[in-house]
């Protein structure tokens, strides 16, 4: 196994995303062939799903939702400690995600005129959880917590069908499902789940919002259904970048990128270090591990793609540069003065500070969520939080002397903007008069 380097010791180049790893993901080619299945489910609602899950899953649905009685039965035949341990993420994740809901804020601006900003939950939202390679029922965690906490009135939680499990999603998602109190659950995947929640079908009332990470087919769905139906992002496949020096450990390195490469063959581990001996030590480190863990062919061709890869620079201050450049879904940071060298960091989707901080704990326990915003959309995007599911509405409010002692301006700018009907309706309130 061979993994890349990238040296750009010296000065670095003017746009560092053009030579930084990253995954070729075509979105926008994927659009044309999710397009006929959104609209497939558009027009024929339920009969379309169900087709489509027959083609994609080789499932054929009775019902696209989960009985309740299946989810009782994945609760109770949980294993004991991976309950336990599903208990604790949901407790640590209810701590992290309480915190996050905002207050109604009321400012006054002049006597007798308030603007109150209210948070309000959305309405319904649609839950994704993955069922490819792996199971998650972590994101089940990540996507209703939050969801909850802030409010939402009405939520579902979808998963591709298994024909493994009689055309159910996979017992731990529905396990954790049970676990949370969510009763609506439907055996939906890929591109026809994001339609079914934008649209509705005859079986699932249309949603507000979807939310969760997927596939590119899925990506390509919210992208196209955007608008149509309120988004978090394209998560894409996940990446994780480390910043680091010679006071890292090459174990911990080494160990850290292959639990990322271990999701996808397409996932992306970048090294981002101004030490040569630990890209070297870390280099020898790789192979041993791989060879050691189950999904090693898995992993190595992730290592070994193109969207992988060991950047070697002058100084931690260059890497902090290429980081930010990178705007990685996971950064850690193992360096000397780790919590210094992260406030400068600007870019990340979250960030793991030390080396007793790894994205592995950030996946399942740290308290933090997990669905974070890739391939450089950090840059611009955040991770699912409370705030994804709150929206602020201003309520404003002015006596009618409030409004008098501000006519003459609204006037003014009316005017300016060539509206006068905006100036008319000030004028109306003052028996056609600009208060003076």
């Amino acid at each position: 196994m061979v993994i890349s380097r990238i040296d750009l010791r010296g000065s670095l180049p003017g746009d560092l995303r053009d030579v930084l790893p990253r995954a070729e993901l075509d979105v926008e080619a994927a659009l044309e062939k999710v397009r006929p299945i959104c609209e497939d489910v558009r027009h024929r609602g339920v009969a379309a799903v169900r087709e489509l899950t027959a083609r994609f899953d080789g499932v054929e649905l009775e019902s696209t939702r989960v009985p309740a009685a299946a989810i009782e039965d994945a609760l109770n035949g949980l294993d004991p400690r991976v309950r336990e341990a599903l208990e604790e993420s949901i407790r640590r994740a209810r701590l992290v995600h309480r915190d996050q809901r905002r207050t109604d804020v009321t400012t006054r601006v002049v006597p007798g005129g308030t603007v109150t900003e209210r948070w309000v939950p959305v309405e319904r939202v649609g839950l994704y959880v993955p069922g490819g390679r792996a199971v998650y029922p972590s994101s089940v965690v990540m996507n209703v917590v939050p969801a909850q906490e802030a409010g939402v009135p009405s939520l579902a939680v979808t998963s591709p069908a298994q024909a493994e499990f009689g055309g159910l999603p996979h017992p731990l998602i529905l396990a954790a499902c049970g676990l949370l109190g969510v009763e609506e659950v439907y055996a939906v995947g890929g591109a026809q789940a994001v339609a079914m929640f934008a649209y509705g079908t005859e079986e699932c009332p249309r949603a507000t919002m979807v939310t969760g990470p997927g596939n590119i087919y899925v990506a390509a769905a919210k992208r196209l259904l955007k608008g149509v139906i309120g988004i978090d992002s394209e998560a894409g496949p996940t990446e994780i970048a480390i910043l680091a020096d010679d006071s890292a450990d090459p174990v911990h390195v080494a160990a850290d990128l292959i639990s990322q490469a271990e999701h996808d063959v397409i996932a992306a581990a970048v090294l981002v270090t101004d030490s040569l001996a630990l890209a070297e030590a870390v280099e020898k480190e790789l192979p041993e591990q791989v060879n050691a863990t189950r999904h090693r062919e898995r992993i190595t061709e992730a290592l070994s793609g193109r969207q992988s890869g060991i950047v070697l620079v002058s100084s931690i201050d260059d890497g902090i540069e290429v980081v930010n450049a990178y705007a990685a879904e996971h950064l850690e940071i193992q360096t000397a003065d780790a919590h210094a060298v992260a406030a400068r960091v600007r870019n990340a989707g979250a960030i793991f500070i030390g080396p007793y901080s790894p994205v592995s704990l950030g996946d399942y326990l740290a308290g933090s969520n997990h669905v974070l915003p890739t391939g450089g959309c950090a840059c611009h995007s955040s991770g699912l939080s409370v705030q994804t599911f709150l929206r602020g509405i201003h309520v404003v409010d002015y006596s009618r002397e409030a409004l008098a002692a501000a006519a003459a301006h609204v006037c003014a700018l009316a005017d300016a903007e060539d509206l006068p009907a905006h100036g008319a309706a000030i004028r109306a309130r003052f028996g056609w008069e600009i208060p003076s």
